[in-house]
């Protein structure tokens, strides 16, 4: 249960942070916040919070078993009957904060803009261009980091993002750099060039929600 509950815990924390007004990332559902008792603009995560601080307990009730059982021989003794007040209430709160998380998450909306934005912020796809000219063009990857680290500086220096300098641009930096280069810059064009197992291109992710829906039913 422990396990379980600080995956829980570290979800709700995201959650949290996701829904705050500096990420904006997501939008939780009243039915599972509501209004600050002192900002009228505010909506509180209530529900991710409790999870969050369940999690304590659930792990508090595992810790207080574990000192029951430190001192025992390797047989029953009538201290183990302490358990069952540990584990029934672990079980307890754990249930109450898995229906929780489950009615969150299917009610939340992505503000999928906002999402957008942020995942291209700070040349995410850098390392994408540096994959890149180790693959196809044949650099050693201490080179392909230099060449990167100048179009990064590039970009930055003219406000652009790196899918928006030129070829032209790209090969001063470095000869070996072809058009193929901007098929795996900016955010749709790097997840999807991750085809290896497991990878991020929406057909690997596809496959792994089909695999796990087979398994979880």
């Amino acid at each position: 249960m422990p396990p379980c509950a600080t995956h829980l815990s570290r979800l709700a924390e995201e959650l949290v942070i996701w829904s705050s007004a500096q990420f904006r990332f997501v939008t939780l559902s009243d039915r599972f916040s509501t209004g600050s008792s002192i900002m009228p603009q505010k909506k509180n995560p209530d529900a991710a919070e409790l999870i969050r601080a369940k999690v304590g307990r659930i792990t508090g009730a595992l810790v207080a078993l574990l000192m029951v059982m430190k001192g025992l021989p390797l047989a029953y003794s009538k201290d183990m009957q302490e358990d069952k007040e540990q584990v029934f209430d672990a079980a307890d709160h754990l249930m109450l904060a898995l229906a929780a998380m489950e009615g969150m998450l299917r009610d939340l909306t992505a503000n999928r803009a906002v999402l957008a934005a942020s995942a291209a912020a700070g040349f995410s796809t850098a390392t994408d261009l540096a994959d890149w000219l180790v693959r196809a063009a044949g650099l050693p990857f201490r080179e392909a980091h230099h060449v990167t680290g100048a179009l990064v500086r590039l970009a930055e220096e003219t406000g652009r993002d790196l899918p928006d300098l030129t070829l032209a641009e790209m090969q001063a930096a470095h000869p070996a750099i072809t058009a193929e280069i901007f098929g795996v810059l900016g955010v749709e064009n790097s997840v999807a060039s991750r085809q290896s197992y497991g990878g991020t291109a929406p057909l690997r992710v596809r496959e792994q929600v089909a695999r796990w829906k087979e398994r979880l039913e």
